[in-house]
């Protein structure tokens, strides 16, 4: 009997769980839902409040207005073209920097770690004016590589903290018998250590990737044009001066939020992967 009821009670539990799971679910997907739906209203539809009703007919052609009859494959390429030199700098120059300071003790070494991790406590937007007037002294505003670069920056310290901890857990004979063999420091890193932190080079690049791709404030803080403008800052140039079509402005944000989503799903088993081998208490 008493086996009996305390199935049960587990039974009931795991009822609990999933369906407290599902309702947060349900919460947390509401806005989106609300997105798609007016995606496929037609602009009369929603100026009536049918917001949330099954469209009739479905506007598909709202997508290939959002396509064809706007900057939004620009945009798109402009996301891209910042994205994906600025995952590929971060990552590099994270994982050099936690190899150093994962395996090379040095005067200073926790201070600069220190230094690395108190950078992301700042606000960001505290930076604005700063970084604004630097990239126009250095000749790089509205460009491509203003965003990059700030990026890049801004990303280094979070990810040199992950870099460190995953490196720290590299045995030191591995490295030292690639030594004996007359290896040096970056033929060390090059093929013996970034082989082996592959888990955390790919959850790195997915939280970058999310992070940049969705950037808003500095995409009009560092770029005023549209041809170097990413994809979220560009989603404004659908807005009309009068009226807003806010079914091609939901069409573009969903769009625009496929890249990011795809990547997740790709790479969620290395993501998953590197963010609970990363999490190793610290000596």
């Amino acid at each position: 009997m008493h086996g009996i009821s305390h199935g049960r009670q587990r039974a009931i539990r795991r009822f609990l769980y999933g369906a407290s799971v599902a309702l947060c679910l349900c919460v947390w997907l509401l806005p989106l839902a609300g997105i798609a739906l007016t995606s496929l209203h037609s602009i009369d539809e929603l100026s009536r409040g049918n917001v949330w009703t099954w469209p009739r007919p479905v506007q598909w052609s709202n997508y290939a207005t959002v396509l064809q009859g706007s900057r939004m494959a620009q945009f798109v390429a402009n996301s891209v073209l910042v994205t994906l030199p600025t995952v590929a700098l971060t990552i590099l120059v994270s994982a050099m920097a936690g190899f150093a300071l994962a395996k090379h003790p040095f005067g200073g070494n926790r201070l600069l770690l220190a230094m690395f991790v108190a950078g992301n406590l700042v606000p960001f937007q505290v930076l604005m004016i700063p970084v604004r007037d630097l990239v126009i002294a250095l000749g790089i505003y509205d460009t491509r590589w203003a965003l990059i670069l700030f990026h890049t920056a801004f990303q280094t310290g979070f990810c040199t903290l992950f870099m460190r901890n995953f490196i720290r857990e590299v045995p030191d004979p591995l490295l030292d018998a690639a030594r004996i063999d007359g290896a040096g420091e970056l033929r060390v890193f090059w093929f013996v250590v970034l082989p082996l932190i592959r888990p955390a080079i790919a959850a790195v690049s997915v939280l970058v990737f999310t992070f940049v791709w969705n950037d808003y404030f500095w995409s009009l803080v560092l770029v005023q044009s549209d041809a170097v403008r990413p994809v979220t800052a560009g989603l404004q140039s659908l807005r009309g001066m009068w009226q807003t079509s806010w079914n091609l402005v939901a069409a573009a944000s969903l769009l625009a939020a496929i890249p990011p989503l795809a990547v997740f799903f790709v790479m969620q088993r290395h993501l998953i992967a590197g963010l609970t081998y990363s999490a190793a208490p610290e000596p």
